[in-house]
């Protein structure tokens, strides 16, 4: 029998920021009509494909829980079978954690969008609403609308107008879509989350432009009677501006990041005692095209805004590495104030790279993923207003929860 663990002693090596990887064993649809704020999904009938990419360290502790169904027992024998040594079983499951008077978060990815709810609150993130972008356009006034999704979901539907400007790419491509200080710079994504980071981050690197979020993403365009285009194909030219260079660092810093030398690097990779996560935060092409052996690609404003995805294990080290830096520092430093220990390593491009992309992780069964009301274009009004609804309740959960630790620069 998998010995337990009580949900007051995983809440408070949370609190103490202690290693540990808070496990979800249910279906994807399942896990996001709730669980603990830090949960991470792990689907049972997933852990021989995904363990040993999002749980490095293989004496982590890992806490399960799943449904009425015991799924505890079968994932912690598969586990154990890939060599981890420190499983547990979340005592009383997740209706023990609610017992306890613990929150219970909805959705997916949820620590990362309630991060950015808060984010909007304490620095009051302008944004404009769908209406009034509407009739900027109309009007053919001074503006750039910058999509900060990943560009296949951009090219499913964007504003009329927009570019695409991946989330890490913003504070560098910035200038080239938009090099007259005069222009009104608009970021936008689904929801609210991306587009509420990525304005922030044009507002703290110090862009000369004024910039705004559209308030609400493409939901909010939608629940406003305004069409969508389909199958847009538009980029924004690359980027490397020095000076989105020197300010990205800056950034960074006053965040709390810290670089690091690729000796360095190695030495954390050896410490066998902390969980790392490597991630190269750079586009797909060049990734593919030379990186650093032991990094993983996986773009800066995606890692964001999926923190829990890439990295389960909560309290453990992440290392960024890009070869423009900014990139990796204005990823940094929204990571940092999420709680994480991360680094920055500087160089180790100069080297020799590796080619071979890691194959990709076959998908869930369509019938176990939950369908996010903020993708596709099928989406019924008031689900996507339902969703609106608790993005907007998610700072006072926070609260309510006080266990996230978060920290807004």
């Amino acid at each position: 029998m998998t010995p337990t663990m009580t949900a007051s002693d995983v809440r408070r090596a949370l609190l103490l920021r202690h290693e540990i990887a808070l496990l979800d064993l249910r279906h994807e649809a399942i896990f996001a009509t709730g669980h603990p704020l830090f949960a991470a999904n792990l689907a049972v009938d997933r852990i021989a494909l995904e363990a040993l990419y999002r749980l490095p360290r293989k004496d982590v502790t890992i806490v399960l829980y799943g449904d009425g169904k015991d799924l505890v027992e079968p994932a912690a024998r598969d586990l154990a079978a890939l060599g981890y040594s420190d499983i547990r079983r979340l005592g009383g499951g997740l209706s023990g954690w609610a017992a306890a008077g613990f929150e219970l978060f909805q959705d997916v990815n949820s620590y990362c969008k309630a991060f950015g709810e808060l984010v909007e609150a304490r620095r009051h993130t302008p944004s404009l609403p769908a209406g009034e972008v509407a009739a900027l356009i109309e009007k053919r006034a001074d503006i750039a609308i910058l999509d900060a999704r990943r560009f296949d979901e951009y090219a499913t539907m964007n504003i009329p107008g927009s570019v695409s400007v991946p989330g890490a790419e913003l504070v560098l491509r910035a200038a080239e879509v938009a090099p007259d200080a005069d222009t009104t710079i608009i970021v936008n994504c689904a929801g609210r989350t991306r587009s509420i980071i990525g304005t922030q981050s044009l507002i703290n690197a110090g862009v000369p432009n004024r910039v705004v979020a559209l308030r609400n993403g493409t939901i909010g365009w939608t629940l406003a009677g305004q069409a969508l285009q389909r199958g847009s194909a538009r980029r924004a030219p690359a980027g490397n501006d020095a000076t989105a260079r020197r300010t990205a660092r800056a950034v960074a810093y006053k965040a709390g990041v810290r670089h690091i030398l690729p000796d360095d690097a190695a030495a954390l990779a050896a410490d066998e005692t902390r969980t790392l996560y490597r991630f190269d935060v750079r586009t797909a092409e060049e990734y593919s095209q030379g990186h650093i052996a032991g990094f993983r690609h996986y773009p800066g404003g995606q890692l964001v805004q999926e923190t829990d995805m890439a990295a389960p294990v909560r309290g453990a080290r992440i290392i960024l590495a890009d070869d423009l830096g900014a990139r990796a520092d204005m990823t940094a430093s929204w990571l940092a104030q999420m709680g994480w220990d991360v680094l920055v390593l500087d160089g180790g491009f100069d080297g020799s790279l590796e080619t071979d992309v890691p194959a990709v992780i076959p998908p869930p069964d369509p019938i176990h993923r939950y369908k996010r009301p903020y993708e596709g274009t099928d989406n019924a009004e008031p689900a996507m207003q339902a969703y609106l609804d608790w993005e907007f309740g998610l700072v006072d959960q926070l609260e309510r929860d006080a266990t996230h630790g978060f920290v807004v620069i």
